[in-house]
C-alpha cells in the first residue's frame, strides 16, 4: 500500500490518474508496493511471470535482449520517474519477444501488480492508451538502437553513447567500465577498449580504472559528422 509520499509521486507520473474513478484509485493505492532492487539484480526475464506496471522512484533500469551465445544488446534505459510496461507484456497484444530488465544501480520502484494493472487496462480506456503509448515510445527507442547497430560505424556509436552519458549525468566524467559500455552497445569489451584508446590518442578523453574523463567535447561531437 502506498504512503503519502509514494502516492504523490504516483499521481505526478501516471498521466491517467485524473481519469480514474475513486474505486480505481483505491485499487492502485492498495495494490502498489515499494520494492528495492540491488545493482545488477534482474527484475524480469523470459523465465519470470509478468510483474506489472513498474514506476521508477530512484535509480535506473536497463532493458535488453540476450542472444543464444550470451551477448547482451541494450534496447533502452529508464531513469527516475519513468515507467515500464514491458514488465507487464503478458497483457499487451502482439508482444512476442522476451526482454530482460535489470537494475543498473540500486533502484527503488513502485510496482502495481499485474492482476490489478490488467483490470485497469481492460476497463479504463485511459489506462489502455497509456499502456500502448508507453509501448510505442519504447519501441521508438528499440528502433533507434537497432538502427545504430546496423547502420552506424562503431566509433560514431561510441561517441553518441559518451555524449548521451555526459548529458544524462551533467558531467564530463563517465564512471563506467569498458565491460559495462560493451553491454550497453552490444559489442565486445576488446572492441570498446580499442576504440576508447584511439579516442585517447586523439586527445578526446583520458582513461583511468573504471572511469573516462572527456577532455574535448567538440572533438567528440565532430566524430558524428
Amino acid at each position: 500500500m502506498l504512503n503519502e509520499s509514494d502516492l504523490e509521486f504516483t499521481k505526478k507520473h501516471l498521466s491517467f490518474w485524473d481519469k480514474l474513478n475513486e474505486d480505481e484509485k483505491k485499487l492502485i493505492i492498495n495494490n502498489t508496493n515499494k520494492i528495492k532492487y540491488n545493482k545488477g539484480e534482474i527484475l524480469h526475464n523470459a523465465d519470470n511471470e509478468c510483474l506489472g506496471l513498474v514506476l521508477i522512484k530512484t535509480g535506473g533500469l536497463r532493458v535488453y535482449i540476450l542472444s543464444e551465445d550470451g551477448r547482451e544488446v541494450t534496447l533502452y534505459r529508464l531513469g527516475n520517474g519513468d515507467s515500464c510496461v514491458l514488465s507487464a507484456s503478458c497483457i499487451l497484444n502482439n508482444i512476442t519477444f522476451d526482454v530482460v530488465i535489470d537494475a543498473e544501480v540500486d533502484t527503488e520502484v513502485l510496482l502495481l501488480n499485474i492482476s490489478t494493472f490488467s483490470i485497469l487496462n481492460k476497463n479504463n480506456i485511459y489506462v489502455e492508451n497509456f499502456s500502448y503509448k508507453n509501448t510505442v515510445d519504447r519501441f521508438s527507442d528499440v528502433m533507434w538502437a537497432i538502427e545504430q547497430i546496423l547502420f552506424m560505424s562503431f566509433d560514431k556509436r561510441l561517441a553518441t553513447f559518451l555524449i548521451d552519458e555526459m548529458s544524462k549525468t551533467k558531467s564530463t566524467e563517465i564512471n563506467l567500465t569498458h565491460e559495462q559500455i560493451a553491454k550497453y552497445l552490444g559489442s565486445a569489451r576488446e572492441v570498446v577498449s580499442r576504440m576508447l584508446k584511439s579516442f585517447e590518442s586523439k586527445g578526446i578523453l583520458k582513461l583511468s580504472r573504471g572511469s573516462i574523463q572527456v577532455l574535448d567535447k567538440e572533438k567528440l561531437r565532430e566524430l558524428l559528422i
